[in-house]
This record gives structure tokens, C-alpha cells and sequence, in this order.
């Protein structure tokens, strides 16, 4: 996303356990019991970061990388620009990204796919917000996120191999922007994280509260951010679910300096438990990375309550717990946006993370890697 900042929600979770500095390649993070679960355990191995200096790909700029997934008929991982067709048009990328239990060595790109819009044609400047992509049973899954300010809806569609349009998803009743801000989404605040489930079923998640669902998060308290499910092979809805996302975390360093917490991604572990990322951001410190694990098992589905704020039926949203922490680890990141599951070049399992840099000379296109020690049976 072309901004900065982001959103929450007040909730108790438990703190995962460092073995050692992950500065270090090969230093262990590990939760043992999420929610006190222990089949949900999760231990991951750092196997450090790479940085993609700023350049020229096919003639456009390189950078805002929002989203990125693992194809393993090629070995290598998409990943989507979040350009809203302005420095080149809508695109994604095929990334090699060159790891093993050694580290990691390289992140590289192997080309340059633009996306078409309904007509066939590139989409036209800041007609789209492109966050997310996956790899779906029957074509690539993106996200772009609308535009709150020129009530444009956000989407999910699905592209074909060369970026062509084949359908797009039903957008739910009040989601799409209002020009009174009563209801829907808010500018920048919208459309960021999308997850495939095994099953087909596909989430998608918006970093803050909707309008009528309440406020942006606080240094004091949360926001409620929106999850739904759909049937992946129709593209309808089948439940919508409350992600409390936490309150900010860190404070800016002056007083008048912006700070925000959101949730930047979600990529899936089984058919109900999920990663989440909330990225916080605040002004003179910088960004502050938490992985969260989600359990929708017995999460309220919400999509018939058209407000949270003005709703006086009982609510369970999903649980969720802190498996990583990348500077209480040692790790300075950056704004990331990106998060996939892959497998390293010796075969391991691997879980990447990557940056947006905003296009911004003052930020990196910055990936890091875990080996995937332990996850979820």
C-alpha cells in the first residue's frame, strides 16, 4: 500500500519463546501451545535476510512488493506490485528466491506479468490498489485493495497465467466505500490480506475496522477488522468472522508524529487456522512486525450483523496468539506486506516474508526467511 501506517485490537495471547538471538542463521523461535493448543505448535529457524536494491525492470520501477506466494510447479514465488498503474502498469513478478539450510543468498527477478482488467486491457493510473495475490485452484487470486477517497470498491478477482481477467469475486453488502463515511471500507484500510485454505476456500481480510463496525486503532486500543470466507470455486461468501486487531505498539517519538497498527497479510495453515501479520508504524521509531496465529474453529460468523459497533448480540472473534516478533528477535524490518509458505532449494519448508518499500528511497525491498521447524497438525 502507498502509505505508511495501520490498524488494531485489544486481545491476551501468548508470548512465544526465543532460543537465541535470530540475528544469528540458524537461531530457533518457537510456541509451543497457541491458545494453549499444543497440536497448533509452531517453531521456526532464521535463515536471514536479503535486500533487492532499487532498479528498472522491463523498463518500469521495481518495488512495492504487497503480496507473495510459492508455486511449486516452477520452484519460484509471484509476487504483486502494489503500483496503482502510475510508474508502469498493474503487475506482478516470478521471483527466484535462492535458499538452504546455509541462509539466504538471493532473491531474484525472473519476469514481469502485467495484470489486465475486465476489458483485456492494462488497467488505466489509480483505477486499482493491487495488495495481494495467490495461487488458487484454477488461476492466480489478487486483491486490490479500492479507494476510499474515490469510492472505488475493493475486489478479488482471478487472472489467468498472463495476468488476463477470468472472474471476480462477490463483494459482500457494506464493504464498499460511502461518500458520507457511515459505512464501508476506509481509505487505505482496506483489502490487504487474501489466504487460500486447503480446502479452496479463500479469505479475505481488511487491515481496520470497517465505518460502521467502529474506530482506528489507538496507543490505547484496537480495532475490529472483518475476515470473509468464500467458496473459492464460486466466488461467493459463506461467513464473515472479527479479527481483533491489537492497539498500536509503539508510540511516535514526537509528539505530533503518526503511529498505526494493522493487519497486513494472512496466509493460510489448514482450513481454520491462519498467520496474520499486524504491522505497526510510528513516526522517528519505524515499523514494528508481529506474526500472529489466528483459529477461526469457533469464531462468530458475522456476516448477517451489519454493525459491531451497534450490535448487542454475543460476539466470539478468532483467537489468536503471538508466534514471532521480528525486533524482539534482533531484526530491524521494514513495512512488511508480504508472507508465504515455499520450499527452500534442499527441500526444507520455508516461510518468507517481504516488504513494501513504498517506492521510497528511504525504505527496501527487504526479505527475510525461517525454516518451517514445526507448524500446525
Amino acid at each position: 500500500m502507498t502509505k505508511r501506517f495501520l490498524a488494531a485490537a485489544a486481545f491476551v495471547f501468548l508470548s512465544s519463546t526465543v532460543a537465541v538471538s535470530a540475528t544469528e542463521i540458524g537461531a530457533t523461535v518457537e510456541t509451543a501451545c497457541p491458545f494453549g493448543d499444543c497440536a497448533a505448535g509452531i517453531s521456526l529457524s532464521y535463515l536471514g535476510e536479503f535486500v533487492i536494491p532499487g532498479h528498472m525492470e522491463n523498463g518500469v520501477e521495481f518495488g512495492g512488493i504487497s503480496g507473495l506466494d510459492f508455486d511449486a510447479a516452477t520452484g519460484h514465488y509471484i509476487a504483486i506490485s502494489d503500483d496503482r498503474s502510475e510508474r508502469g502498469p498493474a503487475r506482478f513478478y516470478e521471483l527466484d528466491v535462492d535458499v538452504d539450510a546455509s541462509g539466504l543468498k538471493s532473491v531474484s527477478v525472473v519476469k514481469q506479468v502485467t495484470l489486465k482488467d475486465k476489458n483485456g486491457e492494462p488497467f488505466a493510473a489509480r483505477t486499482v490498489d493491487p495488495e495481494s495475490i495467490r495461487l488458487g485452484k484454477d488461476g492466480i487470486y489478487w486483491g486490490s485493495e479500492g479507494d476510499g477517497k474515490a469510492l472505488l470498491a475493493p475486489f478479488v478477482r482471478v487472472a489467468s497465467p498472463d495476468g488476463s481477467f477470468v472472474r471476480e469475486f462477490k463483494l459482500p453488502e457494506g464493504f464498499a466505500p460511502t461518500a458520507d463515511k457511515s459505512t464501508g471500507i476506509r481509505d487505505n484500510l482496506a483489502f490487504e490480506d487474501l489466504a487460500v485454505a486447503p480446502s479452496g476456500d479463500v479469505f479475505v481480510g481488511v487491515e481496520a475496522a470497517l465505518y460502521q463496525d467502529g474506530p482506528n486503532p489507538s496507543l490505547t486500543s484496537g480495532s475490529l477488522s472483518r475476515i470473509i470466507r468464500y467458496d473459492g470455486a464460486t466466488g461467493e461468501p459463506k461467513a464473515q468472522y472479527v479479527y481483533p486487531v491489537s492497539p498500536i505498539p509503539q508510540a511516535a517519538t514526537k509528539a505530533e508524529g503518526g503511529n498505526d497498527n494493522g493487519m497486513s497479510e494472512m496466509l493460510a495453515l489448514d482450513d481454520h487456522r491462519l498467520l496474520a501479520v499486524e504491522r505497526g508504524c510510528a513516526q522517528g521509531f519505524g515499523n514494528t512486525i508481529k506474526i500472529m496465529m489466528m483459529d477461526l474453529a469457533d469464531a462468530t460468523d458475522v456476516s448477517a450483523i451489519a454493525s459491531l459497533a451497534k450490535n448487542d448480540q454475543r460476539v466470539v472473534p478468532a483467537r489468536k496468539s503471538q508466534v514471532l516478533d521480528l525486533r524482539a528477535i534482533g531484526l530491524v524490518p521494514d513495512n512488511i506486506e508480504a508472507m508465504s509458505l515455499g520450499k527452500a532449494k534442499d527441500g526444507a519448508d520455508v516461510l518468507i516474508l517481504g516488504s513494501d518499500n513504498n517506492f521510497s528511497p528511504s525504505q527496501k525491498t527487504q526479505f527475510y526467511a525461517f525454516k518451517v521447524l514445526r507448524r500446525p497438525q
